[in-house]
């Protein structure tokens, strides 16, 4: 048994016992509905008898411990259903992640539904985006901002040692914290309004700028609290001496009209309060998880996260400070206290100025926190893709030669049971490998394979494979391409624009070397123009900063390896076992001895003419 099978039965297990943990607060939670409804309907009914028959004191005698009762109970209630709740999303989270060891994509979250980047360099050829894709089997954010920072570091077309080697460290030290990783899902999980929800911090950050508030003047403020300091002092004053009606008028007049003049310029004040509360306390839980963990040793995850550990402006100092603002606020609610308060005091002008500081202090503080968070996120996704996968390992990202090692790697979206590792080696910029091999041999995998361990090896995850060694490169390829009814372009037509946008990428001045793979080159014309094109495309491509594979079924262009010492040949073969066409889908030095085109058409029955 694998480390990644070890790996997805202890999932299994976990998955089991929580599952168990569910059934009882579920069934808990049921109970206590029900002692709810016992404890309101009967003492209900026991007070009001109480109250017909004897009186007063019995009814509350009866009536006070029914409240209290109640009041435990639906306390109670609440908090089962919050454990069911938690225990729900934890079970989710565990089953996606055996999910994404087996890759049971219906267990996997989706991910979200954007359209690829047009004329992307590698984006649909590898299948880096949609459905059952590198990212779709990555992606754990719970951020709509968290998905495509992952999505963006996966499509990467500039690479940046550096940035690769910082994100390692940080993945590195994400890796055996599976509980901090998901304790932060959880948080964020919970707090959202439907549990497949993403969160999308940009709407916060959009509602708090778009709701810019007009300072208050602290000149008004003086005035106004001056003017009710003497309304109030006169009051006093009034009650020792009399003081002539007509100045004591005066005065509050003068009070009530500059209140009332600037009253209009905070009559949203208690919804923008709410509002900013809801928007705390809807992230409350991953602001406290990531304030109140405990970095230990963890110094680059403890750096990462100093934000939230600065005692002055951490997320929950400043939720108690809006909290405090909102319950002042909330005053307005009251109609008779409001009136006699904003009498006395400038009430409602004193909390909007606290507001629109606190407004100003979240301003500059939440793109700071949301940012550390989705960064959190697309890190803890490439975390996990590691943790699930134990036998990987982080590549060698170097200047040095050989250019390129690849020992054992495999294909992150093909099942352990059905992948087949190859390794592979590239020693010189300008190098060309011919890739031949039958129909199904694994020609385009293998392709795939190369040009996905790179896109994770410079994303800063663990490759799929026993070592990566590799300097950085751009990466292009021409795979998947696909004619366009709406533009008018035929299948071939859209191949020769792919393959002219990659030679003009390989002779572009750059600092980075360009890395390619073309499958079935020229496949949309017929035998003889492929072969002419064929060779002359790839005696372009040899000697150039860069170097590449192409596989073909053309077996005449592996002689260019006679002919050009950067060329070399590799190919993929196959056997008839039984009737049956069987494939060991390794790779081979050399050209590929065999075809297996008629082979395959005379074991589906088609009639096949033979010539001597």
């Amino acid at each position: 048994m694998d480390s990644s099978t070890k790996r997805a039965a202890a999932l299994g297990r976990q998955v089991r016992h929580i599952e168990k943990q569910l059934i009882v607060q579920r069934e808990l939670a049921d109970r206590l509905s029900l002692l709810r409804l016992l404890i309101f309907g009967i003492g209900g009914l026991a007070s009001l008898a109480a109250l017909a028959v004897s009186g007063v004191g019995l009814f509350f005698l009866i009536s006070v411990p029914t409240l209290v009762g109640f009041g435990f109970a639906v306390r109670a209630h609440r908090r089962a259903r919050h454990r069911s709740a938690r225990l729900t999303i934890w079970r989710r989270i565990k089953l996606a992640q055996v999910a994404r060891i087996d890759l049971y994509w219906e267990h996997i979250p989706a991910p979200p539904d954007v359209a690829p980047i047009p004329d992307h360099p590698f984006e649909i050829d590898l299948d880096i985006t949609g459905t059952r894709s590198v990212h779709h089997l990555l992606d754990t954010a719970a951020s709509a901002e968290g998905s495509a920072r992952l999505k963006r570091w996966l499509l990467n077309t500039r690479p940046d040692r550096q940035t690769i080697l910082d994100r390692q460290a940080l993945v590195g030290e994400l890796i055996p914290l599976p509980l901090f990783r998901d304790k932060l899902t959880l948080s964020a999980r919970l707090s959202a309004h439907n549990l497949t929800d993403q969160w999308n911090g940009s709407k916060l950050l959009t509602w708090l700028n778009s709701k810019e508030s007009a300072p208050i003047p602290q000149s008004l403020l003086m005035a106004l609290c001056l003017l009710a300091a003497g309304n109030i002092l006169s009051g006093l004053i009034n009650l020792l001496t009399p003081i002539p009606p007509i100045l004591r008028a005066i005065l509050f007049a003068a009070y009530a009209l500059l209140y009332i003049v600037h009253l209009k310029d905070i009559r949203d004040l208690f919804e923008d309060a709410l509002m900013l509360q809801d928007a705390l306390r809807s992230l409350g839980g991953v602001f406290q998880h990531l304030e109140t963990y405990r970095y230990g040793n963890h110094s680059r995850l403890a750096e990462l996260c100093a934000p939230f550990r600065d005692s002055q402006n951490r997320p929950s100092a400043q939720l108690r400070r809006v909290s405090g603002i909102v319950a002042a606020a909330s005053l307005q609610g009251n109609m008779i206290v409001w009136l006699l308060l904003n009498a006395l005091l400038p009430w409602d002008m004193l909390v909007a100025y606290r507001l629109t500081r606190a407004k100003g202090e979240l301003q500059s503080l939440l793109p700071g926190w949301l940012e550390v968070w989705h960064e959190l996120e697309a890190l803890s996704s490439l975390a996990n893709f590691a943790y699930l996968n134990p036998e990987q390992v982080f590549p060698e990202v170097t200047d040095s030669a050989p250019l390129f090692i690849g020992q054992q790697l495999g294909h992150p979206l093909i099942r352990r049971e059905q992948k087949v590792c190859n390794d592979f080696t590239l020693d010189t910029l300008g190098e060309v490998i011919i890739i031949t091999g039958s129909n199904m041999a694994g020609k385009s995998s293998f392709l795939r394979t190369l040009g996905v361990n790179l896109c994770l090896a410079y994303a800063g995850t663990t490759i799929d494979g026993r070592r990566l060694q590799t300097p950085l490169f751009r990466l292009f390829t021409c795979i998947k391409v696909a004619d366009s009814v709406t533009e008018g372009f035929s299948y071939f037509y859209a191949e020769v624009r792919r393959l002219k946008a990659l030679l003009m990428a390989l002779e572009k001045m750059d600092d980075l070397p360009l890395f390619y793979l073309i499958d079935e080159i020229f496949r949309g014309t017929n035998n003889r123009e492929r072969l002419i094109g064929s060779r002359s495309y790839i005696r372009a491509l040899v000697g150039k900063r860069g170097t590449g594979i192409i596989s073909t079924h053309d077996l005449e262009l592996v002689r260019l390896a006679d002919e050009m010492s950067l060329i070399h040949n590799y190919h993929f073969r196959e056997d008839v076992v039984d009737g049956q066409m069987v494939f060991d889908y390794r790779l081979r030095p050399g050209p590929s001895p065999t075809t297996n085109a008629l082979k395959i058409m005379a074991l589906e029955g088609l009639p096949i003419e033979t010539t001597e």
